[in-house]
């Protein structure tokens, strides 16, 4: 009797260490499938102020919340790939996510251009109220999803400087024939004024004027551009920034990795945006009028364009957007969308905001 309630009992012990090593072992295979380990592209240098240390505030947030489970590591420009050349990349999973602008992905389609900036187009909150709630978001969402890529607004930025030249613009027919770093649809603008243009990614402008490849630059908002040390070279500044009065910074994530996380790491994802959305467009206003009386101490002449220049900038917009839109039919859909928001918002615009 003895040795069967013996046995009996070493059979529950047995049975009962047993179930709780494979209770065990389940944990550890939960915790390792919750474990994920990313890798980003930053378009931007991390020392550059605002858009350069947003990136890193999304991976600083995404490891915090996650307590440690969700990593990823962030790769300046040029360590894992060229700065702006990220779109095929994340298309194909060579790297799990980037950060930059739409705007820098107008080779694959021009019509990514609308979801950055658009000339003379609206300040931050129409903007973002546009994207998410007025079709923009869902219209990127499914264009980047042709080629495998999900899509997340991940910051935006305050109006930009419209420029750096080395000489007084006196006429805008002082531009013809100028080499200038422009960017998106304002680029198809300045060509009209006989303007040639580049889309040279952040680190390469300064070279580039330095060398001599190009006359001039427009790049970000001054507190950025100081960063960057424009005023070095060129020294009058251009305001406003018709071609970008707020601008619109994304985070790509290869949509196979991100289907493989777990649901509250896509909602994190997600959230760490939103987040950076707010501190880039806070930081940025909070942060230009400081940088401006550095220029201006550092012998810059800062200039605004007279209105009847900007009625040229304009005008010419104007053709720029009906030659695009008639080529392009994604970019005919989102203009529709984005102009039918615009006329809309107008009446609220109009009624609830001082003139």
């Amino acid at each position: 009797m003895a040795y069967h309630r013996w046995r009996s009992g070493l059979g529950r012990i047995v049975l009962g260490g047993a179930a709780a090593a494979i209770g065990l072992t389940t944990m550890v295979v939960d915790a390792q499938a919750e474990r994920v380990r990313w890798k980003l592209h930053a378009a931007y240098a991390s020392n550059i102020p605002i858009i350069g240390d947003t990136p890193t505030m999304v991976v600083d947030t995404v490891e915090k919340v996650s307590g440690g489970e969700f990593r990823i590591k962030h790769f300046e420009p040029g360590a894992l790939i060229p700065g702006n050349a990220y779109y095929d990349p994340v298309s194909s999973g060579a790297i799990d996510a980037a950060y930059g602008t739409p705007g820098f992905n107008v080779n694959k389609n021009f019509a990514y251009a609308f979801f950055a900036s658009v000339p003379f187009g609206p300040r931050a909150g129409e903007y973002l109220a546009w994207m998410r709630y007025g079709g923009g978001e869902t219209m990127a969402r499914e264009m980047y999803g042709r080629d495998n890529i999900r899509f997340y607004i991940c910051g935006i930025a305050p109006p930009e400087t419209s420029g750096w030249f080395r000489n007084e613009i006196k006429s805008l027919d002082d531009l013809k024939g100028m080499k200038m770093r422009f960017f998106g649809l304002g680029a198809k603008v300045m060509e009209k004024f006989g303007v040639s243009t580049q889309l040279l990614a952040g680190g390469d402008i300064y070279p580039a004027l330095e060398l001599g490849s190009i006359d001039a630059t427009e790049f970000s908002m001054p507190v950025t551009d100081k960063g960057y040390g424009f005023y070095q070279i060129a020294k009058h500044n251009y305001f406003p920034g018709w071609h970008q009065q707020s601008t619109i910074n994304e985070l790509l994530v290869n949509q196979t990795a991100y289907e493989k996380l777990s649901a509250p790491h896509q909602e994190l994802l997600a959230a760490a945006c939103d987040r950076a959305t707010l501190y880039m467009f806070v930081k940025g206003e909070a942060s230009q009028f400081e940088a401006i009386k550095f220029h201006q101490e550092k012998g810059v002449t800062i200039h605004r364009w007279t209105d009847d220049q900007l009625a040229q900038f304009e005008k010419a917009w104007k053709e720029v957007i009906a030659e695009e839109i008639a080529g392009n039919e994604d970019a005919k859909r989102i203009w529709a969308s984005y102009s039918t928001f615009r006329d809309d918002y107008a009446v609220w615009k109009e009624n609830g905001y001082l003139k």
